[in-house]
Order: C-alpha cells, then structure tokens, then sequence
C-alpha cells in the first residue's frame, strides 16, 4: 500500500503500476494528442518520405545490398569498422539479444531503477536474476553500485539519457564501469536519446575495443519509430554472440529512410532545437505552477502527479491528451513525452485542469502493459 497526497493505492504487483502506454484494443480518437510514447510528432524527415515513395515501385526486390550500404555509411560516418556495426529493425530486438546471449541463471543482469524495462523483461527469458540499483541524487546511474551488486553480473545496462528520466550518465562514469565491472560481462549502453543531449557518446570505447555493446535507433529524433531501423555496435566477437549467422532482413523502406537522415547534416541539430526549446518552455511552465518534475535532456520528463497515476492518465485522456506509464519505484510519477508546441500548449491546459482537481482515495487494477519499444 502507498499513501500519496490523502490517496490510497492498491498495489499488487509491478504490472499494477507499469500502465500501459495505451490501452490494449482502444486506439486513440484521430486528433488526440498523443504524448506518452516517446515518439517523435515530426516523423521521418522529407527525403526520407520521398525515398520511401519512390522505392514503392521497387519493392518487389529484396534489395539485400541496401542493408550493407547502410552499415557502411554509419559506420563511416562514426570511425568505425564495418564489422562492428550490425543493423536491425530498431534497437529493442539487439537489446533483446543482447540480454539474452550474456545472461543466465548464473549472470544477472543489472539495471538502475527507474530505468527502460525491457532489459528486466528479457532477464526474465533468460532466466536471470535481476538487480534494480536506485539511481543516484541527481538521477544519474550509480555505476560504483551498479558494477558491485553482483560479482557474477553479465549485462549491466546503462540507458543514458535515461528513460523515463531524461537525465544523463556521464562518460567517465561509463568509462568507470567497464574498468571495474565484473570479469566476463560486457557493458550495454543504450543511447536512443544520445541526439537530444549534449552528452558525450561513447562509440569510439567500442573501436578501443572494450567489452561493450552500444545502441541506436532511428525512432526518436529521426521520426521513425514505426518504420523500424536501429544498430548494435560492438565488437565482431560480442556481436556475433547475438546473432551468430551475422545476418538480418531488413524492412527496405526503413533502410532508405535510415541513409537519407544519416546523410542530412541539419537534421540532427534542427531537430534538437526544436526539441528542446519546447521542452524548455515546458520546463518553465511546471516551475512557475510548482509542479515537481526531473529536468531533462532528452523528449521526455517525469512529472510527479501527487495521486495514483491511473488518476492521472484517466483524466487527461478525457481531454484526449494521452501521457505515459509509470515506474513501480516511483508510484507517483508519470512520464510525459515533448510534443510539438501546440501538442505541449494542449497538455498545459490540460495538466492544470487535471491537478487542480482533488485527489480521490482509489483502489485499482490496471492492465499488463503491452510490450516496450520505448
């Protein structure tokens, strides 16, 4: 039981709390503002939309080549050899894997808490333990914790910027985590969110070779979490643990999508303006009402609703606004993602409607979420 501002919450279990992001079978009406995903409003960029259209003609073709064109092109781009960088469709299925290939009844997996869950979920699969290490006072990962829980560790994972948090682990201490992790275990390092933050990369660790397996996706600030496109980097022998034929058919359309926004300079630093400069106005927004929030660097942020949370989301989505699931470690939070201006001047209205209202004594059951590609 969690008493939270007068309320009362029956907790159950950790699915209680996971809300899913949006109800099984209830699509969301057409003109919802939809800010619980973690997607980007701004889609794939236009030469990504017309390469897609005028492939149509070809897509009959397997077009295999087109997957290596694209290694190439990211690995050129980011000094890197080739043959550490494998393409997938998106970054879950490599997390996934990942998880899977180093973990075990005998190797845990460690995560910081709140942190992205799927990495728990796949422990699960793989029959390992689970080591949630509570992230430090400024919401970073507490790597010195994280490398100790477990000497027999195999995976512990790092998301920086965090999701659902925002916030950044820094370079030094990824560096400290892979010089004292336990022998045998590799690093995971998720870097969905890298492009929203002035925080330091650390792909270039994986061409020093280091025991670690780093993440990217082109769901977030490319716009193109429906189309499916990401990469794991890493070293050939650690990659070729997750896939040991080398070898993934890619969706094509994802693939062009992928090379037109990696060849566009001024994606990437448009689209982190953009982002951030509403989410700073946002930010602003919630200081001057007195809302309590983490402050972040990525499209997302926790906002402490005061109330059970379904209370929360319930509320909202009456206005069509749509927000985020919650963490079991932080019951009160509710995770919001940066929309358009319009989208987050909508979800200001709405907020403060919402938390004006009185918090009523609830008892509920939520349903299991559905599976996390965010």
């Amino acid at each position: 039981m969690v008493a939270s501002a007068g309320a009362l919450v029956k907790i159950t279990t950790e699915a209680d709390l996971a809300y899913a992001q949006r109800r099984p079978g209830k699509p969301a009406p057409a003109n919802a503002v939809l800010i619980d995903a973690n997607e980007n409003p701004l889609g794939p960029c236009t030469e990504a939309c017309s390469a897609i259209a005028a492939l149509g003609a070809k897509g009959g073709r397997y077009n295999f080549g087109l997957s290596q064109e694209l290694v190439r092109t990211f690995a050129d781009l980011e000094g890197l050899k080739p043959e550490y960088v494998r393409a997938y469709a998106g970054s879950s299925e490599p997390l996934h894997y990942t998880v899977m290939a180093f973990s075990s009844p005998a190797k845990s997996v460690v995560v910081a808490d709140p942190s992205y869950e799927a990495p728990g979920r796949s422990a699960g699969y793989s029959g390992a333990k689970l080591h949630k290490v509570p992230l430090t006072k400024d919401y970073a990962h507490d790597v010195k914790a994280m490398v100790s829980a477990d000497p027999n560790a195999g995976v512990i994972y790092i998301c920086s910027p965090n999701n659902p948090t925002g916030t950044i682990t820094s370079r030094s201490d990824i560096e400290y985590a892979l010089a004292n992790k336990p022998k045998g275990s590799i690093v995971l390092v998720d870097e969905a969110y890298i492009h929203f933050a002035d925080a330091q990369p650390v792909l270039d660790l994986v061409a020093a070779n280091k025991d670690l397996i780093v993440l990217r996706t082109f769901s977030k600030i490319y716009g193109m979490a429906g189309l499916r496109c990401g990469f794991a980097v890493g070293r050939p022998d650690l990659l070729a643990k997750l896939d040991p034929y080398g070898w993934n058919f890619m969706p094509v359309p994802a693939v062009i999508a992928a090379m037109c926004s990696l060849k566009d300079k001024t994606l990437v630093p448009a689209r982190k303006k953009i982002n951030a400069d509403v989410r700073d106005e946002t930010f602003a927004w919630l200081t001057a009402n007195n809302y309590s929030f983490v402050r972040s660097q990525s499209n997302c942020f926790l906002m402490d609703v005061k109330r059970p949370p379904r209370q929360f989301t319930d509320a909202m989505e009456a206005k069509n606004i749509y927000v985020g699931r919650t963490w079991p470690t932080w019951p009160t939070h509710v995770r919001v993602t940066v929309g358009t201006r319009e989208e987050m001047a909508a979800f200001r209205t709405a907020c403060k409607e919402v938390m004006d209202m009185p918090v009523q004594a609830t008892y509920y059951s939520v349903p299991a979420p559905t599976p996390f590609l965010s």
